[in-house]
């Protein structure tokens, strides 16, 4: 009998870390979400629909299709209730007064008491995207505050996404002095176009990628995201309020008028209402200490800070807030309950006599979050190391820093997920795919230098799994599958990728272009490119829009540039046909936790928890608990 135990035991160890971990983790408190329906006019007459799948619908949940012109009643569209993608080209609509459509889901012949809609104005433009028009920030006559990182979570209990953007008027790295012009503002807008509130993060708090991660989430499980943010003495949140001189020294400002610098004073974790934007709670941020200790005496590298949502017991979010990757690395976990901030642990490579020494300089520019290790809590991929959900070192490989890495099921046939990863200062490797789990090394390549940028994306359907390619240190050129093995000569967009035209094979995303990899032509092909809409790219040779996931419609992912004259973000929706039914990405655990931080540090393309791509199964189903609807939650 203890043989077979051991045996079942066995065979229960390998399902949960080739995906069936989803049914065998305890349920994770996620958002509840409705049906994202969206519609645009693509031509004169013709309009295409999108909706959500959710990962808790019954594999035989149908959808009808209705149109309402004006205030006539309503038509149904389909014939029979669709059951295969959630999407639906219409034709023959009069656009002379407003369309409305509505979406209602059957089961066993019967429509539900549920229903979706959207309407089109009379005379609605022919355009792919979504129109956002940023507040004027109170005397910026130029425009001159740039919407940059966005995210998105339920800031009022409705079922749908809001949209929080950081804007800047200027940006600057921690290795360069510069005194900014303005302040960080974080903006809440309906997608719409509603502003909600903004936040003013104040003049100690430097503007630029490193020094603002914030996060958007429901942290707390009462149906409303809050957001996350690094804040100090004259903070000004939504409502109005301003953290004044917190420490009774006599000074609000810290600003090395010389260098722009900010290396004295308080610095705090805030917690903000998502419906207001009103300060909730607060607790100190990592100290800074002796600036020396995380790596230079000048302030570089004590001001890199990153942020994580992970749910660290398996069913409840935590925030994660983190400081410094080259030298002194500390990490700390925090549970937001019943109003208040509730330490759960500190990881401090420092602390112990040092115990976890060899995990420094191995963080990266970004982290991701996934439950590595197959026992349904989360760990953070600190880069070329891993902190376990109770706060201790997984493991560290020892490999160094880098600037890019992707954590997925990128070899469907090696067990568990895995991490392609780039490095900086090459030792002895450029680039890594490893195991997630354990740190083993899978394959990697020496380079000459600086590996600066990786990308991990199927694209290819003549090889099995993801392909991997590189930037910098004498790689760029090589594609690789997920065996290592080289197969293309082409020196392919590194930057980001996104789920688009609707096949099983990811498209690249790169400054305001969406291109696909013909792999038989071996060459790029244009299918969208936003500069002809008037849109431009952020963060430099980052050169990523606001924010590309899951927001609406089927399971592809929508696109948010901001306008180049700042006035606007424009959010753009793929308007190809699909034949594919999935449920919404932002189910997919992983997922959902790379959108909660593609914002912080240099952004990162999300990845799911699971093989997407030719030749896919199914993805697992999550299991999921939702907190209690509010009052005007709608589908």
């Amino acid at each position: 009998m203890r043989y077979w135990s051991l045996v079942l035991a066995g065979i229960i160890g390998e399902l949960a870390m080739v995906g069936f971990v989803h049914s065998l983790a305890p349920a994770r408190q996620m958002e509840r979400l409705g049906r994202g329906i969206v519609a645009l006019r693509v031509a004169d007459d013709r309009v295409f629909l999108a909706w959500r799948l959710l990962a808790t619908d019954p594999d035989d949940l149908a959808f009808n299709l209705y149109r309402r012109i004006g205030n006539a009643p309503p038509v149904r569209l389909t014939s029979q209730p669709l059951t295969q993608a959630t999407c639906w080209l219409d034709k023959g609509v009069d656009f002379r007064r407003p369309v409305t459509y509505l979406i209602r889901p059957v089961r066993n012949g019967k429509e539900l008491p549920e229903t979706a809609t959207v309407t089109l104005p009379a005379d609605m433009p022919i355009r792919p995207y979504l129109v956002i028009p940023m507040r004027q920030v109170p005397g910026d006559d130029e425009w001159a505050y740039a919407p940059n990182d966005a995210s998105v979570g339920d800031l009022d209990g409705d079922g749908e996404y809001e949209l929080v953007v950081k804007r800047e008027r200027d940006s600057f790295d921690p290795a360069q002095n510069g005194v900014c012009r303005g302040t960080t503002k974080l903006e809440a807008y309906k997608l719409d176009g509603t502003f909600l509130w903004r936040i003013d993060l104040g003049p100690n708090i430097r503007s630029g990628a490193h020094y603002t991660p914030f996060l958007v989430y429901d942290f707390d499980g009462d149906g409303h995201a809050e957001v996350v943010a690094r804040t100090s003495e004259l903070t000004i949140d939504g409502t109005g309020n301003v953290i004044g001189d917190v420490d009774g020294d006599g000074r609000t400002n810290y600003v090395n008028p010389q260098t722009g610098r900010i290396l004295e004073g308080p610095e705090f974790l805030s917690v903000f209402d998502g419906r207001t934007g009103r300060e909730i709670a607060r607790t100190r941020y990592i100290p800074r200490g002796k600036v020396s200790d995380w790596g230079d005496n000048y302030g570089n590298r004590c001001d890199r800070f990153l942020m994580a949502v992970a749910y660290l017991d398996g069913v409840h979010p935590s925030i994660v807030m983190c400081r410094g990757y080259y030298a002194k690395t500390v990490l700390e976990a925090w549970d937001f309950r019943d109003g208040k901030l509730h330490h759960r642990w500190t990881f401090d490579t420092t602390a112990d006599g040092g115990r976890y020494r060899a995990y420094e300089g191995q963080g990266n520019h970004n982290l991701f979050v996934g439950d590595v290790d197959g026992d349904g809590k989360d760990e953070i991929v600190y880069g070329a190391c891993v902190i376990d959900d109770d706060g201790k070192g997984l493991y560290t490989t020892g490999w160094g820093h880098g600037d890019a890495m992707h954590l997925s099921d990128i070899d469907p046939d090696h067990v568990g997920l895995e991490v392609f990863q780039c490095h900086e200062r090459p030792r002895p490797y450029g680039v890594t795919l490893r195991d997630a789990a354990t740190g083993k090394l899978l394959w990697g390549f020496p380079a000459t230098g600086d590996v600066g940028r990786a990308l991990a994306a199927d694209i290819d359907p003549r090889h099995r799994g993801y392909e991997c390619w590189a930037a910098g240190g004498g790689l760029w050129g090589q594609v690789w599958n997920c065996k290592g093995e080289k197969i293309a000569d082409a020196k392919l967009p590194v930057n980001m990728a996104v789920w688009w035209d609707g096949d099983l094979l990811r498209e690249l995303l790169d400054g305001t272009r969406i291109e696909k990899w013909d792999w038989q032509k071996g060459q790029l092909v244009r299918l969208l490119d936003a500069r002809q809409f008037g849109c431009a790219a952020n963060n430099g040779t980052k050169s990523n829009p606001c924010l590309a996931a899951d927001i609406l419609g089927d399971w592809r992912e929508e696109v948010l540039w901001r306008t180049a004259d700042n006035r606007e973000i424009r959010l753009f929706v793929s308007t190809a046909p699909t034949t594919h039914r999935f449920y919404t990405l932002m189910h997919d655990p992983v997922y959902r936790l790379s959108v909660a931080h593609q914002n912080v540090g240099y952004n990162m393309p999300t990845q799911t928890g699971f093989y997407f791509g030719d030749g896919m199964a199914l993805p697992p189903k999550p299991r999921l608990t939702f907190p209690m609807a509010a009052k005007n939650f709608r589908r």
